[in-house]
């Protein structure tokens, strides 16, 4: 019914999250429709994109400096480091405007179920970083899931090794959160890690 080259395009577009094979088929016909104003565009950023993006090679957050924009603003808190699990995370946090620090981005979180090892995930460069730039705190930014809470426990205890303090974000009720609309975990946590008023 349709070309191999739209078939192609359909399949690549429904491998990005959020989209399947209907959503897809959706967006390339509205691509087709706006060629000029859309598509054409679209490809030209793709290929400048893939052409011009690196890694940092201090955070593993991406930009088309190596050190990244983050890491060379001057006026971060050198001995802060806020360890996430990927880019759209560390991109979350510094919309807050929250960390004066610098970020280190793990690029997954470790795994025994799917193999992934400290070593897969940059942590022993992690705690050299620490070491070796005198970080005085690891605040570690990690989803409250089972690989989030062991990864968070495995580098704090390695930090611990090294001296090197470490903290974890809290976890609980919501802000503007019900207490009835609240999963049973979800309270439990808000109850153990409660603070003074």
């Amino acid at each position: 019914m349709i070309g191999a080259e739209l078939d192609r395009l359909i399949q690549l577009l429904g491998k990005l999250p959020g989209l399947g094979p209907r959503s897809a088929r959706r967006v390339v016909l509205h691509l087709l429709k706006k060629r000029e104003t859309l598509m054409q565009p679209l490809a030209s950023a793709l290929i400048e994109a893939d052409a011009k993006l690196l890694t940092c090679t201090l955070c593993n957050n991406v930009d088309v400096h190596d050190p990244c924009t983050i890491c060379q603003q001057s006026g971060r808190d050198t001995h802060q480091l806020c360890v996430v699990e990927d880019i759209a995370d560390l991109w979350a946090i510094e919309r807050t405007r929250s960390i004066k620090g610098r970020y280190y981005v793990l690029g997954g979180l470790l795994s025994a179920l799917a193999g992934i090892t400290p070593d897969q995930l940059r942590i022993p460069q992690l705690l050299a970083r620490a070491v070796a730039e005198n970080i005085t705190e690891v605040i570690l930014a990690l989803p409250a899931t089972v690989d989030g809470q062991t990864t968070a426990h495995y580098i704090a205890d390695r930090l611990r090794e090294a001296n090197i303090p470490a903290s974890r974000l809290a976890h609980g009720v919501p802000l503007g959160g019900e207490l009835d609309y609240l999963d049973e975990g979800t309270l439990a946590t808000a109850l153990t890690a409660r603070r003074s008023a």
